[in-house]
């Protein structure tokens, strides 16, 4: 029992370290989000004065670029609208993260993680030594359900292993 201890004790504190760094890839997806809106601001802005200069506004431009006879200025168009939808989107989710508290921004990351960001955050994540409250907190959940996971794979191991004993006619202590 002493080793099935020792095991349960490293499985736990694995899944702690883990779990402890969710809120740093989540302050760090923050960071990327804040940027990434700054760079689609700045595109729709170039847009927009562009279709201001032809006296148009920007779903008038998309809609005439649209209706063109040209394959890429439609093809244009379509990226154009798809990435005014992601800036919209890409608000939305810092809105929701910066009125939400502690432990709901991690919720409101996962809850529509926008891939790009979510990718590139983790391509260059660095694990950081957990020092807030929110990272102890979740730090704590995640040893007790390593703990918990690892002797209850242990217990479903032994009871598996005695049932097939039961079977061969072995006898069980």
């Amino acid at each position: 029992m002493g080793i099935a201890r020792g095991m349960a004790l490293a499985v736990a504190l694995m899944s702690a370290t883990a779990t402890s760094q969710l809120p740093e890839f989540s302050q760090q997806y923050r960071q990327r989000l804040g940027g990434a809106i700054d760079a689609l601001e700045r595109v729709k802005l170039s847009f927009s004065a562009d279709a201001n200069a032809f006296g148009m506004s920007v779903s008038e431009a998309l809609e005439y670029m649209r209706d063109s006879d040209n394959a890429f200025v439609r093809k244009r168009a379509e990226s154009m609208a798809l990435s005014f939808a992601r800036l919209d989107r890409l608000k939305r989710q810092r809105q929701a993260m910066l009125s939400a508290g502690p432990f709901s921004r991690i919720v409101v990351m996962l809850e529509e993680p926008d891939r790009q960001l979510s990718s590139a955050a983790w391509k260059d994540f660095e694990p950081a030594v957990p020092v807030t409250q929110e990272a102890f907190i979740i730090g704590g959940f995640g040893f007790l359900l390593g703990y918990l996971v690892f002797y209850g794979g242990v217990g479903a191991g032994r009871a598996g292993r005695k049932r097939l004993r039961r079977r061969r006619g072995v006898r069980t202590t």
